[in-house]
């Protein structure tokens, strides 16, 4: 019988392999992060297999609190059905800990195509790209913003033409009300201006993230890039993304056009929304860039 995790160990540590966790046995490591690890598990009776994320919740203000905001989340998540979004199926809280049961996804994230010895060719990642935008559009009509859009948070299956937008833990409905002025969330190199100055996250700083993304993938660097955190935040606040093109010539105009636009420091600069960049994306892709 699997040993039983107690529900105060804490969950960015990561519980060995093997113990069962909220009925969950689990099988092996995913990845672990800042905010949570996360582990390929097996339900009851051994049906069926998925990912389940452990995060440390942060009960300041009362474990009681922090449940209702855990659960508050995840059921903005479950809300999501989308080809492109990765399913949660199920979540809940033990203690100070959160458990999010997800569809396992096979493959690997984009991290591994950020690497300039290992960049994807253009046409792919523009075709990634207008996949992403797409997911995002759905997420926003229900009235959720992502808030941390990053290449590990994109999972790609090759075989199965798969490509999904996980981890939505931070993801809430655009409400003021649900956080606090000055609350920074997400990872600072994908953040919009306007995100690192503490506002609310919106669609467009989605949009922003996104831009950050396509430009690492197709240039294998950042935007903005710094040896600290001040320095990154007054690049980000105060000079524009170089040009995609002086770095990597040879990306089509019309690829750099449309990554500049995502980047613009000014919300108002940056396409519509992202269904309007899931089809500029995609008639890139099938139009005489593609062909070069």
């Amino acid at each position: 019988m699997a040993e039983r995790i107690e529900p105060s160990m804490h969950a960015v540590a990561g519980p060995p392999v093997g113990r069962e966790f909220a009925g969950w046995r689990l099988l092996r490591l995913i990845g672990q992060g800042a905010n949570g690890s996360v582990y390929l598990a097996e339900g009851p009776g051994q049906a069926h297999q998925v990912a389940l994320k452990l995060v440390a919740l942060d009960a300041s203000g009362g474990v009681e609190a922090a449940h209702k905001a855990f659960l508050a989340s995840a059921a903005v998540s479950r809300g999501l059905q989308h080809p492109g979004i990765v399913r949660l199926l199920d979540a809940g809280a033990i203690g100070t800990t959160g458990w999010a049961a997800m569809e396992a996804v096979p493959g690997c994230d984009l991290t591994r195509y950020t690497a300039p010895s290992r960049l994807l060719p253009e046409t792919v990642v523009v075709r990634l790209g207008a996949r992403v935008a797409r997911a995002l559009s759905h997420a926003h009509r229900q009235g959720v913003v992502h808030r941390d859009l990053k290449p590990a948070n994109v999972m790609v299956d090759w075989p199965s033409d798969t490509v999904k937008l996980t981890d939505f833990g931070l993801a809430r409905t655009v409400d003021a009300a649900q956080t606090g002025t000055g609350v920074v969330l997400g990872s600072p190199a994908y953040m919009a201006p306007e995100q690192l100055a503490g506002n609310l996250p919106t669609a467009q700083t989605d949009l922003y993230a996104l831009g950050a993304m396509l430009f690492q993938l197709l240039s294998g660097r950042l935007p903005h890039e710094a040896a600290t955190m001040g320095e990154l935040l007054r690049q980000v606040a105060s000079e524009p993304a170089p040009n995609l093109r002086t770095l990597v010539p040879r990306v089509a105009p019309e690829v750099a056009d449309v990554v500049a636009r995502l980047l613009a420091r000014r919300s108002i600069e940056r396409p519509a929304d992202a269904a309007e960049v899931a089809e500029k994306l995609t008639a890139i892709a099938a139009g005489p860039a593609a062909a070069r």
